[in-house]
């Protein structure tokens, strides 16, 4: 198999311990921009890395969830594998796939770093390698623990994310420190990846701004700061006639003592607007609304309309259970992943695929008033002036979901 379009920097991300300066390192760090073609030159070259080195050897491939992992790594692994003549014998079932080459065989193990709890999934496992794929986004004790379990002699530890904040343990004690812990780091830009068109790249540059645009773009571990979404603009997403749409769905961020705010959301032409929406703040009127108060209100906003779905914050468990009691609304339980419903607002703001009525004054109002907190070491928005964010956050994390950020695109001939 011959590989064309690939860059030096991918070409020592996949060969790097066979090169005499850094063969005797343990770990491999890769970060930067998205696009730029270091997830399929880890993949890669671990497992040529893992089959050149040892038989009957485990190792462990790592994501944040384990069908995150096959999405964004194995399924476009396997292929390139089989192309250059290695057997591989996926058990999904078991979450492990055997790899047969030049008379060796290994089983990679493939585990999701979720939350705290996920280091419990890899605790006693002995391991002659690791593959952390989106490291940055797994918690400190899934990935030592994963690090513990590498004990087997010339075990290497490959390490793969996007930048975050720069006071996140990974870029203080991996990235900062890869020279006293005999790590290579290598920064990636999308001009790593010589197979990504340029229109591809001003594409991608067109859909991030702000924090999201330094560090998915520009590859720069950033602080986030000011406001969330600089790119709103009242001239450019409110509108004052409602186009006929096709769809409607309705989102909800569900509160007692805080304000509970719902939208209405309909579909035209690859645009959701924002037709009309029900805000109501338990501290400003003076009293409380009950679900089944909440509910009537739900029921106004959607009279005339055929609901497709009502969008609900997870953690709202009184109120799911009043709207499905009464039987009239599909209720579906939010993404409630702030960051990354965050970044998928954004580029839905930045590519045009969001409008508002402009009778949705709150929401109209929170966009200027969400902003990040200033609080050293946190990535998250101050919990303030955000329930409209919220109910919208959750419409766009359950409906217009980006595609993986670890695309890759290269040319392989036989």
């Amino acid at each position: 198999m011959k590989i064309r379009n690939i860059s030096k920097k991918q070409q020592l991300t996949m060969n790097w311990w066979l090169d005499r300066r850094y063969s005797q390192h343990d770990a491999i760090i890769c970060d930067g921009a998205v696009r730029s073609g270091k997830t399929m030159s880890m993949s890669l070259g671990f497992v040529i890395w893992a089959m050149s080195s040892f038989n009957g050897g485990a190792f462990a491939i790592c994501g944040k969830t384990v069908t995150s992992l096959r999405r964004n790594v194995i399924v476009p692994l396997l292929p390139m594998l089989r192309n250059m003549g290695m057997v591989c014998e996926e058990k999904v079932s078991r979450s492990y796939v055997d790899i047969t080459f030049g008379g060796r065989k290994n089983r990679f193990y493939f585990f999701g770093g979720r939350d705290e709890s996920s280091a419990a999934l890899i605790q006693g496992i002995t391991l002659s390698g690791v593959f952390l794929d989106e490291v940055a986004l797994m918690p400190r004790s899934f990935v030592e623990q994963a690090l513990a379990r590498c004990s087997v002699n010339g075990s290497k530890m490959w390490f793969n994310c996007n930048p975050d904040n720069p006071s996140h343990w990974f870029y203080s004690e991996w990235i900062k420190k890869a020279e006293s812990k005999k790590a290579l780091y290598i920064h990636f830009t999308m001009d790593d990846n010589p197979s990504l068109s340029e229109e591809l790249k001003n594409r991608y540059k067109r859909l991030y701004s702000g924090v999201f645009y330094d560090r998915y773009i520009l590859g720069k571990w950033t602080v986030s700061e000011g406001v969330v979404y600089p790119m709103f603009s009242q001239e450019k997403h409110t509108i004052s006639i409602i186009p006929e749409c096709e769809r409607y769905i309705i989102s909800c961020d569900y509160g007692t003592v805080n304000p509970s705010s719902f939208g209405l959301w309909g579909y035209q032409k690859g645009v959701w607007y924002r037709i009309r929406e029900y805000y109501y703040d338990s501290r400003k009127e003076g009293q409380s609304r009950t679900d089944e108060e909440h509910y009537k209100a739900l029921k106004r906003l959607a009279k005339g309309y055929k609901i497709e779905k009502v969008i609900i914050d997870p953690s709202a468990a009184s109120f799911i259970e009043c709207i499905r009691r009464h039987g009239k609304f599909r209720v579906v339980k939010a993404d409630n992943d702030v960051v990354a419903g965050i970044r998928r607002v954004a580029a839905a703001l930045k590519e045009g695929k969001l409008k508002f009525h402009d009778s949705c004054t709150d929401i109209i109002r929170e966009f200027g008033l969400y902003r990040w907190s200033a609080k050293a070491g946190t990535d998250a928005p101050i919990k303030e002036n955000d329930h409209a964010m919220d109910d919208m956050r959750y419409f766009v994390s359950e409906v217009m979901k980006e595609n993986a950020d670890n695309f890759f695109a290269m040319s392989i001939t036989r």
